[in-house]
């Protein structure tokens, strides 16, 4: 069967099927706009039966072109599934549809008193089966996991048009094959994320934030590991960043720096408590100051401040504002972070000196992010990700932390994945999807079985 849009107008109407109006980024042929699960289904039989490729489509806000579509491509849009379906308030569990932005679950938790921990600068615009389908990491992995970690139960859909649905909110579950695993982080490619069930945690009664300037990279994780302990899991974020990142986002005019400038790294740090749990955080950094670990600090003194000091990690922004356009999103041992950074950053210096390079990162999880400017041909690219990622081979690092493949990173999941593993992932592809209509050329270039 050869499939044509107008087929998919035919059956589906005008109002599902957007043929023009598509994002610059990408260039499908058309977008197809289900509403429901059954829609999903019924989208996928046809296209499956005509062997056309379907690109999922979240908020569009991934950094590694794992939503880029060739001309040829339909993408599917889970815009218009969207909503809250039920909170479970004594259950601490919310049911959303895929094509919820972050931001609404964050605040549709917090009307119940709960609270989601998943947090990203694009909380606005991404969506949950985005987040699902990449698993998302962002500020508060080190007290909180990964979105593997607060997702109970999902349903998908299969390339082949069949529903496999698991909308469980068990905590436990101990029945074999836990079948959401198959979906979370696989980019689309082995089923498309239409609902799922998401954990929730009590809402922290009070917050505590401190800024902290370091004397060196291995002082700053010892901080956190002192931090980490003394808290009793109580510690959600700590976030690193490297002089050049700190110089660049409070510049005049930007993000006002809470510590002068001059400093070998600065941390974001923050810790939840109860109502009955004393003020904790001071004390412990004035005897990790008192140490040597670190040279100063500034505790945020209410929630407009404490606000300010995110502003300064959330200044992302403004690397694009100055024409820095190459980000690299990898993780290490934390032990291993301020070893392998320097070997990065010498390799930059020797290799590539005219590209300045900013680095941050989360800190608690080894997650280390390298933005690069003054990158202006494919060449000096390909030199960039090489400092990059030949390091991590001595450190057994992963060429993506929390972002995904896409298409930046074809080719390289050999850097951190063993050719038994990769030989895995291509049987579990070819088993579920050998036709390769989800999201084709991402993660591996799979082929068709017949």
């Amino acid at each position: 069967m050869s499939l044509t849009v107008q087929n998919l107008i035919d059956r589906f109407g005008n109002d599902a099927v957007l043929v023009d109006g598509a994002p610059s980024l990408v260039a499908p042929k058309a977008v197809l706009r289900p509403r429901t699960t059954a829609d999903v289904s019924a989208m996928l039989v046809m296209c499956h039966a005509g062997r056309q490729a379907v690109v999922p489509w979240g908020g569009l806000t991934g950094l590694v072109g794992g939503a880029t579509c060739r001309p040829d491509d339909v993408a599917l849009s889970l815009q218009l599934m969207n909503g809250i379906e039920e909170i479970d308030v004594l259950g601490q569990s919310m049911t959303v549809k895929a094509g919820t932005p972050l931001a609404v679950v964050q605040q549709m938790a917090e009307a119940q008193g709960l609270f989601f921990p998943l947090d990203l600068g694009a909380r606005g615009s991404a969506t949950i089966g985005g987040n699902i389908a990449t698993n998302a990491g962002g500020n508060r992995v080190v007290r909180y996991g990964m979105m593997r970690d607060l997702v109970l139960g999902l349903e998908a859909v299969l390339a082949d048009g069949r529903i496999v649905s698991s909308m469980t909110a068990l905590l436990k579950n101990n029945t074999g094959l836990d079948l959401k695993h198959l979906f979370v982080g696989t980019e689309g490619t082995l089923g498309i994320v239409t609902r799922a069930v998401l954990r929730l945690w009590p809402k922290a009664d009070r917050t505590e934030a401190a800024f902290i300037a370091c004397p060196s990279v291995d002082a700053m994780v010892q901080t956190m590991r002192r931090l980490s302990g003394a808290l009793s899991g109580r510690l959600t974020s700590f976030e690193g960043m490297w002089p050049e990142f700190y110089r660049l986002v409070t510049k005049p005019g930007r993000a006002a720096a809470p510590l002068p400038d001059g400093h070998a790294c600065y941390a974001l740090v923050e810790a939840g408590f109860g109502n009955s749990d004393p003020p904790q955080l001071e004390e412990l950094l004035g005897a990790i100051l008192a140490d040597g670990l670190v040279d100063d600090a500034v505790i945020a003194q209410s929630e407009s401040q404490r606000a300010s000091f995110w502003n300064v990690r959330d200044g992302v922004h403004y690397l694009y504002k100055d024409g820095v356009d190459r980000h690299n999103d990898v993780s290490v041992p934390i032990s291993s972070i301020r070893a392998y950074v320097s070997d990065v950053h010498a390799n930059l210096a020797a290799r590539a000196p005219q590209c300045p390079h900013y680095t941050f990162g989360h800190i608690g999880d080894g997650n280390v992010h390298f933005s690069i400017g003054g990158v202006r041909d494919e060449v000096t690219g390909k030199l960039i990700d090489s400092c990059i990622y030949e390091p991590l081979l001595n450190y057994r690092g992963s060429v993506s932390a929390e972002h995904g493949i896409g298409l930046e990173k074809l080719g390289k999941l050999g850097l951190s994945r063993s050719p038994d593993e990769i030989a895995v992932m291509t049987i579990v592809k070819n088993a579920l999807d050998p036709e390769c209509i989800l999201n084709p050329g991402k993660i591996l270039q799979f082929n068709r079985q017949n």
